[in-house]
């Protein structure tokens, strides 16, 4: 498999289907392989050579997708960037992956010239946003405007991309995944019936992460019209479902608690979509609840993985999501994984015993560029070793419990953050929370609730104290309080823990 064959395929079968819808622009996927390959074109006469890394620093856009299949039929490497990133960040990234080749849109040409100073290497810019290029940029139209090339149909164990971790522990490495890596990943969560056949995409997750990247190629394998917006907004998100017919979107937790909570929320017919897919981080009970409200058409199934991982190692289907227990499971392993927990000796744990989530399959990174200790590190014996904490049960349902190294130790008894975040986030004042250990005198570590409140509400310790009681045992319950108007995030929009715990040092 390759990234361009699903293209190839809906090009065959339904030409005049649409393939991309972006603010006023649309593509047929005959139009979509002609642009393509035009595209791989300009690349190439911009110098970009087999096996090249070719970046990408924008926001979302049909350009960003036709980016990214044109680079794969130049037959080179795509290297999505994180537009969360500082230029300090970003730079290492380029220099790292040894980028000559960024393409950047309106919102990020600005920095060309800081980048250009911290990336000696970097030679050529492509500008694809809708203003004037900016002097010594490409345009994109007239990369766009080249003359076709064959496509160079790279695939397999190729590497087809180079995709940077959301940086939740520590500084980000480059994780290489061939495109058998991605297809693999891909087919399995189809084959879960994770996606509507030909049905309707909302990009609305950022499109440089990895699960945009996987929703995509599935839609791509289903012949499904993908529907672009620049970033998350509720009320864009809400419309684009309302008025392009959207089936289908992949949120994370934040996301959906932003859209279900927001006042507008009854101005849309959201009852067109179809399957709403999360992942990234795990969403409290509470929540889930109120966006069944919210979506009542739709069928909830959540993944769970890593970018290592390209990036689905298991599947927890609507179906689950109606059982009280198994809905607080990251699910089964997918079809194209196994899965099994490890103890400290790497001994497969018996079911019901805490340990490390390992997995294995064709969908595992080919290792992290240019980290080969790291990358011996995580690949044991055929096996990637998440650093993620849980159980599984009799079933094979896997109850992810913390990571490893986020698992908190208070008064000798293991606190999984997870089940006291689900209790917290229960508690009528709480709109978004995260429970994290710090270091405590008497207990070793306390367990520290970190909230932000829904507007006018309030909350005390000692409020929360006796809701939680009502759930969990006495040593889980928090024992410190901090109330923040906002949560540090990761890109992929994830609460960084660890930039939590930098304030209570």
């Amino acid at each position: 498999m390759y990234l361009t064959q699903p293209l190839h395929r809906n090009a065959q079968l339904q030409p005049d289907a649409l393939a991309t819808i972006c603010g006023d622009r649309r593509f047929t996927f005959g139009e979509l392989r002609s642009e393509v390959a035009s595209l791989a074109g300009g690349l190439r006469g911009l110098g970009v050579e087999s096996g090249d890394r070719v970046a990408i620093l924008a926001l979302n856009s049909d350009r960003y997708l036709h980016t990214i299949l044109a680079v794969a039929w130049a037959d080179a490497v795509v290297v999505p960037v994180n537009t969360r990133w500082s230029v300090k960040e970003i730079a290492y990234s380029l220099v790292e992956a040894d980028v000559r080749t960024l393409v950047v849109d309106d919102t990020f040409s600005e920095l060309a010239g800081a980048l250009r100073e911290q990336c000696p290497e970097l030679s050529t810019l492509i500008h694809c946003g809708d203003s004037d290029t900016p002097v010594g940029m490409v345009p994109y139209e007239q990369v766009a405007s080249s003359g076709p090339i064959p496509d160079a149909r790279r695939g397999g164990d190729e590497l087809a991309g180079i995709f940077y971790t959301g940086g939740t522990t520590g500084f980000p490495k480059g994780v290489m995944l061939s495109h058998r890596n991605l297809f693999a990943s891909a087919m399995g969560s189809a084959a879960s019936g994770a996606w509507s056949t030909r049905g309707r995409v909302l990009h609305v997750a950022p499109m440089f992460h990895l699960a945009d990247l996987a929703s995509t190629i599935g839609h791509m394998l289903l012949g499904g019209t993908h529907v672009i917006i620049p970033g998350f907004d509720p009320v864009a998100t809400m419309t684009a479902i309302a008025e392009q017919g959207v089936t289908d979107v992949l949120l994370v937790p934040t996301m959906i608690q932003m859209t279900v909570d927001h006042p507008r929320l009854k101005d849309f017919d959201l009852s067109g979509l179809q399957v709403l897919m999360y992942g990234a981080s795990p969403i409290s009970e509470a929540l889930l609840e109120r966006a069944r409200g919210a979506f009542p058409a739709a069928r909830f199934l959540q993944a769970y993985g890593m970018t290592e991982l390209s990036p689905v190692a298991t599947m927890l289907t609507d179906e689950d999501h109606r059982d009280p227990v198994r809905r607080r499971s990251a699910g089964q392993a997918a079809p194209q994984s196994l899965v099994k927990i490890v103890d400290l000796d790497g001994s497969e744990a018996a079911r019901g015993e805490f340990g490390e989530i390992v997995v294995s399959g064709e969908h595992v990174m080919l290792g992290y560029w240019k980290k080969p200790e790291e990358t011996a590190a995580a690949l044991r014996d055929g096996w990637m070793h998440t650093g993620d904490g849980g159980i599984m049960d009799d079933a094979g349902y896997v109850f992810v419990a913390d990571r490893l190294k986020d698992m908190i130790i208070s008064g000798g008894e293991n606190v999984y953050s997870i089940e006291v975040e689900n209790v917290v986030a229960k508690h009528p004042s709480v709109l978004q929370c995260a429970v994290i250990g710090v270091p405590d005198d008497r207990w070793g570590e306390r367990v520290h609730a970190v909230v932000s409140l829904k507007p006018g509400a309030a909350l005390s310790l000692d409020e929360l104290r006796q809701h939680s009681k009502a759930d969990i045992a006495g040593y889980k319950v928090p024992r410190s309080l901090e109330i923040v108007e906002t949560f540090p995030m990761s890109g992929a929009g994830k609460i960084l823990k660890r930039e939590l715990r930098k304030t209570m040092s």
